[in-house]
């Protein structure tokens, strides 16, 4: 089952699982804002291409709810500070 992260990881952003995110194929997890203004769509951890992150909504988000452990880069996404 997919992890449903709950944060941008360059900004921190809060991103419930039934949030518009993209993620890579290993789930690191970006808001649209800095997945394409600050990324260019490639995950800066893994280079790997960014895509929609799938929705949980509903009875399948009350019953598999987003992960509570955030997760935010060590060093600052590229194209600003974070």
């Amino acid at each position: 089952m997919l992890t449903l992260k709950p944060n941008c990881e360059c900004c921190d952003k809060d991103l419930p699982g039934d949030a518009a995110a993209r993620i890579c194929s290993f789930e690191c997890t970006f808001c649209p804002d800095c997945a394409d203004s600050r990324l260019g769509g490639v995950c800066p951890n893994c280079s790997g291409k960014l895509e929609v992150r799938p929705t949980r909504v509903g009875p399948a988000l009350e019953r598999f709810p987003a992960s509570t452990e955030r997760h935010v880069r060590a060093q600052p996404c590229p194209g600003g500070a974070s």
